[in-house]
């Protein structure tokens, strides 16, 4: 939905949604310590279901195959096609397409396998795949190397739908097998209050993480998008939505992580804690994808605003800033969460007042947990 505009008492009111573009988003990983970090250890005995022991003898093992493999990878040149470990990480294998390299290979501790494609030939085919029209890619989830047998692998929803994208890449058979997968692969996204999120070509703001069950999502604006509307960055749908009369909804966004932060000054996480309703004079600010973090009071409660598409009832009136784009971002006063931006007059260059949907009343209405920390 685009900006919405009517008059109240003479002022320009509005609901704030911006029409934008999507953008993404890069993280950096940081290096992992030479020694094995108690934390690491558990972590692998919990998801590996394996011993301390085993999880120190797996460590010690990597860090040997990785040295080896880094000079394999360099003395086998052109020849090289890949390596990998067994399950138990006990046993590096490396591929290549020269027989004559296998005492090389075995003299570094690792088992050779003869293969009829390099790396840097399997490499090009993914490239091809990587190149190909959107409209071919269409029916695939993802395509890889896959190293131990020597072929690029499509995953998409069935054999015909793999294939097509290989014939339209130009791919040779024998170069690629398809696995047919219902996977459907989303971005996982932090759900922090006052972030972006896009429904079709608008953008609108994220309110406070919610949990529904085991159910995560946000509540946001109801004017951003109505009940099935889909949603990305992070993806989601519309569970329930009401405007006019109210301005609410909540977004269901499976995969992702509810967190209990709002986004503050200068990107700093202010942490969710509780959503008691602050008295009209208490100071109060909001977070959004357009104009960031900004402060004002509180100056009245249950408020009724007149916008274009009908009368919104029981909002609470700020002498906060907002604009377009703004639209469902988090209210919180102190560490009490207050509610979702709904529109309001002015903007963040000469001053303005804006209206939000308390929180709670969101949470009753749609039986949701607020994420707090």
């Amino acid at each position: 939905m685009l900006s919405r505009r009517s008059l109240l008492a003479g002022t320009a009111i509005t609901a704030l949604v911006l029409a934008g573009t999507t953008a993404t988003a890069s993280a950096q990983s940081a290096p992992s310590p030479s020694a094995p970090e108690t934390s690491m250890l558990e972590a692998m005995q919990r998801d590996l279901g394996i011993t301390e022991a085993q999880a120190v003898a797996r460590l010690a093992n990597e860090e040997r195959a990785a040295k080896a493999d880094t000079k394999l990878s360099s003395s086998l040149g052109g020849s090289y096609a890949g390596s990998w470990l067994n399950a138990d990480g006990s046993q590096l294998t490396v591929a290549t397409t020269d027989s004559t390299k296998v005492s090389a290979i075995m003299a570094q501790g690792a088992v050779a396998k003869i293969v009829s494609r390099s790396l840097e030939q399997l490499n090009s085919v993914k490239d091809r795949l990587d190149q190909a029209s959107d409209e071919a890619k269409a029916g695939a989830s993802l395509w890889y190397v896959d190293v131990p047998t020597n072929t690029v692998v499509i995953q998409a929803a069935d054999q015909a739908a793999g294939e097509a994208l290989a014939s339209a890449a130009g791919v040779e058979a024998g170069a690629f097998r398809v696995e047919v997968t219902a996977e459907q692969p989303q971005p996982l996204i932090n759900l922090i209050g006052g972030a972006a999120y896009y429904i079709g070509s608008s953008r609108c703001s994220i309110g406070f993480s919610v949990t529904r069950g085991s159910t995560p999502g946000f509540v946001t604006a109801g004017h951003c998008g109505r009940t099935g509307a889909t949603t990305s960055n992070p993806s989601g749908t519309f569970q329930g939505s009401s405007f006019p009369g109210n301005d609410y909804a909540w977004v269901a966004t499976p995969g992702h992580t509810p967190q209990p932060w709002v986004r503050g000054s200068g990107g700093a996480n202010v942490t969710v804690r509780g959503s008691t309703q602050a008295v009209v004079g208490a100071s109060i600010c909001r977070s959004g994808s357009t104009t960031g973090w900004r402060c004002g009071t509180v100056q009245q409660h249950n408020t009724s605003v007149r916008y274009s598409q009908g009368t919104v009832s029981g909002l609470t009136r700020t002498s906060v800033c907002a604009e377009p784009g703004d639209s469902g971002g988090s209210f919180i006063s102190g560490s009490q969460a207050q509610g979702v931006t709904s529109g309001g007059s002015g903007n963040c260059r000469t001053g303005g007042t804006t209206y939000h949907q308390p929180v709670n009343e969101i949470l009753s209405v749609y039986g949701l947990t607020l994420r707090t920390g």
